[in-house]
């Protein structure tokens, strides 16, 4: 199947075909068509799967549909959002499908200065793409107007529940119409986005492309049973000795999140930190860095690391476990996106085997365990041993005796 047969316009044909993209991939291929008959949907899909393109392109094309008179500010469609760099992600989405059609759009959230948002507001809008918060500030100051929305799609909408926007959300759906199309969709699907889905879906169609809360089959995952105290130097020692480009490290603290980036640019890895902490500047500075190879490694708190999306990340390093074994599979699925394959390694100390045991129990599947010679393994967990020359070379292994 190709674009063309899913009954978008030219205008949208063009800016697909301007990025290189000719089939549409699975998430896309089955909610596209339902979303043009105007019906709600619940959409399950793995990170990396395309579903940004796939609520964006079929609003839009709707949009363009709509022969209704439209006044200045009036705002069509809402896209609401957990993190600011997810929002951000949403933005440059529509802003490239859109590029041939008359729709103006704009991303709202915190961290950053609100009068260039309320300027962009009045000038007048079609789309919006919001976080929570930001987007309340706007609604008490009354400087955004929902009274008109005709889409409505909430996205990452485990994560939202997770950072603990519920009552947010129920605010929002108070102030816009009851009469609208609504599109969730989420990477996971708990009890939890059941009963939200029960309340803002009316009679929706389920797309699931993907087993819930399953990693990608295009990233190998690895475990590198490691004491704590050797976690820094393991590492130092995977990048250099890999010759690693780029590599997204996560972290469970913001605290440690900086302690390894002062750690890995004293052993000569260029790296930055991104997380709840650091100004909105800065985090866009960091994950620019990141993608054009300013700097080796982006070291990430799981809040921050939502709306981080580069298509050819090779390499996810777990250097603590998430103890919500969910965020491991939206960590993992940071890599191996968009067809390209994937690394994601975890390091294992005595105090995360809970955390390890949850997540494979999680995802159905042992993860494979080996370690390195010269870095003492956990003896609690049984693992191969492993001889590692650079990137590249044949990596011997042998069993213990």
């Amino acid at each position: 199947m190709s674009f063309n047969n899913l009954g978008l316009s030219a205008p949208l044909l063009k800016a697909i075909k301007e990025q290189g993209y000719t089939q549409p991939t699975p998430i896309q291929a089955q909610a596209i068509p339902v979303i043009l008959q105007k019906k709600d949907i619940l959409a399950g899909a793995q990170t990396g799967t395309g579903k940004t393109a796939g609520f964006t392109l079929p609003i839009l094309e709707l949009l363009s549909r709509d022969k209704t008179t439209k006044t200045k500010n009036q705002i069509k469609v809402l896209i609401l959002t957990p993190t600011r760099e997810l929002a951000a992600q949403v933005g440059d989405s529509v802003q490239t499908y859109s590029k041939y059609l008359p729709y103006k759009s704009t991303v709202i959230f915190g961290g950053v200065k609100i009068n260039p948002q309320i300027a962009a507001l009045r000038k007048g809008v079609d789309i919006v793409v919001a976080t929570p918060g930001r987007l309340l500030d706007h609604l008490s100051q009354k400087t955004i107007d929902l009274s008109h929305i005709n889409f409505f799609i909430l996205d990452e909408a485990d994560r939202m529940l997770d950072m603990g926007f519920i009552n947010d959300i129920k605010k929002i759906l108070n102030v816009i119409p009851k009469q609208r199309q609504n599109l969730l969709f989420s990477a996971t699907y708990s009890d939890e986005i059941k009963k939200l889905s029960q309340r803002l879906l009316n009679s929706p169609t389920f797309i699931e492309v993907a087993r819930s809360n399953t990693a990608s089959q295009s990233v190998k995952q690895t475990v590198y049973p490691v004491d704590k105290v050797r976690k820094r130097e393991l590492v130092s020692h995977l990048i250099s000795d890999g010759k690693w480009k780029q590599v997204l490290i996560f972290t469970r603290t913001k605290h440690g999140a900086n302690r390894l980036c002062g750690q890995l640019e004293k052993d000569g890895i260029t790296s930055a930190a991104i997380h709840g902490n650091k100004s909105q500047n800065a985090r866009t500075k960091a994950l620019t860095d990141f993608k054009n190879g300013g700097i080796k490694v982006l070291v990430a708190t799981d809040i921050a690391a939502r709306g981080i999306d580069i298509d050819q990340l090779p390499h996810v390093i777990n250097y603590e476990l998430p103890n919500v074994s969910e965020d491991y599979v939206h960590r993992i699925g940071r890599t191996g996106r968009a067809g390209n394959s994937g690394e994601a390694i975890s390091l294992v100390c005595v105090d995360e085997h809970e955390y390890l045991a949850n997540i494979e129990k999680l995802i159905k599947k042992d993860i494979p365990k080996i370690w390195l010679k010269g870095f003492k393994p956990d003896p609690s967990i049984k693992a191969e041993p492993i001889n590692q020359g650079g990137r590249g070379n044949k990596r011997g292994r042998n069993r213990k005796r």
